[in-house]
């Protein structure tokens, strides 16, 4: 079966998967994704991962904002520093924030090869099908690796009326598939594929040379991405498409109510939290 390790075995500890391992495993075992945006949470997801992505999803996770759009480079630029320095397995993707490529390919060079001086990232992701795949292009000729994210684009909301699946009606299904063509074509070394009906995705994934990576758009793709805090249950709300594996906003009130009892009642700091003039330090 093929693997996404260049060697056919599985990742050795400090052995940073590459581009070119990811393109391998088109067809093969599916590959695993997840976003992180801190150290701590890079750190638990690295292991089991073989890509990481730096998304622009922070900006609703972490800022509490309505949508995405307002994230600048500046800000994500720090997050995804702390994320590569934690890791050591998983390839690093730099997700392209809204107003950061789109203008033409000397800002899209500009901006993504500051990105990877700054941060370590090995890729970045952008928007975009046929539009983007001349961008796409110019900046796989000049050394930088391009993560393509076609469907229901969260950056284009206001143009596609929402957060509205991709893909439904005769035309819609037709783009889409286009688009996928289009940035495989230019040079994407794999393609997200948002929010899609499972046919579809089955029929791109069949379409393409890269490995598509599906976020609701079933388990046709080559491999999977979800939001790291949507899958722990840290999120107030989650979209159709998340399994939540765990419940961490229940635990983590249930600590923070047994933290405020022990303080109230005087229960801590006990004998073990306190220094003392003959404890050793």
């Amino acid at each position: 079966m093929p693997s996404p390790y260049s060697s056919g075995k599985k990742r050795s500890q400090g052995k940073r998967l590459t581009v070119p391992n990811i393109q391998a495993a088109k067809g093969g075992e599916p590959l695993v994704s997840l976003t992180a945006y801190t150290a701590p949470i890079a750190r638990l997801v690295d292991a089991a991962s073989d890509i990481i992505i730096i998304g622009d999803s922070m900006a609703m996770v972490l800022y509490g904002l309505p949508d995405t759009l307002g994230l600048s480079l500046f800000t994500m630029i720090g997050h995804a520093k702390s994320v590569v320095e934690a890791t050591g397995h998983a390839l690093c993707v730099f997700d392209m924030p809204f107003g950061s490529y789109e203008e033409g390919q000397e800002q899209a060079f500009r901006n993504a090869a500051k990105v990877i001086k700054k941060t370590g990232v090995q890729a970045i992701k952008l928007e975009g099908g046929e539009a983007m795949a001349p961008t796409i292009k110019h900046l796989v000729a000049n050394g930088i690796p391009v993560m393509a994210h076609i469907g229901l684009r969260p950056q284009a909301l206001n143009t596609m009326g929402g957060f509205k699946v991709q893909g439904k009606g005769k035309a819609s299904h037709t783009q889409v598939l286009k688009d996928a063509q289009a940035v495989d074509k230019a040079g994407a070394f794999s393609t997200v594929i948002e929010g899609v009906p499972a046919e579809l995705a089955a029929e791109i994934t069949a379409a393409v040379s890269n490995p598509t990576i599906g976020i609701g758009a079933s388990v046709h793709c080559d491999g999977q991405v979800l939001v790291t805090e949507d899958m722990l249950g840290l999120s107030p709300w989650v979209p159709k498409f998340v399994k939540t594996y765990a419940n961490l906003s229940g635990e983590i009130e249930k600590a923070v109510k047994a933290y405020a009892g022990d303080v109230r009642a005087r229960r801590f700091p006990g004998p073990d939290q306190t220094y003392g003039k003959n404890k050793k330090v």
